[in-house]
């Protein structure tokens, strides 16, 4: 019986440089409107935390523009394994007996 092998691909096209580019300009114009305006850092009954969508959905949006890769490690990080500890498990104590 034949087996079927399904391959990931590691490496993605690169997305739309327009797209990317207008994402970079709105988190950017984002970023100065919060920072020199004051009333861009409050809050809206409307629209709800202003710095939220200035800035925070913009980013998420060119986030995942990338298909929400991460970016790499240092190789210092990954090269090290992670640390474990190796103690026992803390134990319940039981109530002391109060003298009456």
């Amino acid at each position: 019986m034949p087996r079927f092998v399904y391959r990931v691909t590691v490496s993605s096209p690169r997305p739309d440089p327009r797209l990317e580019r207008w994402l970079r300009t709105v988190v950017l114009a984002g970023l100065a409107l919060v920072l020199l305006l004051p009333a861009a850092r409050g809050y809206s009954q409307w629209l709800g935390w202003a710095p939220l969508w200035l800035i925070g959905m913009p980013l998420a949006a060119w986030w995942s523009l990338y298909r929400f890769r991460l970016p790499p490690l240092p190789a210092a990080l990954a090269s090290r394994p992670p640390r474990r500890r190796h103690r026992a498990q803390a134990r319940r104590r039981r109530p002391a007996l109060r003298a009456a």
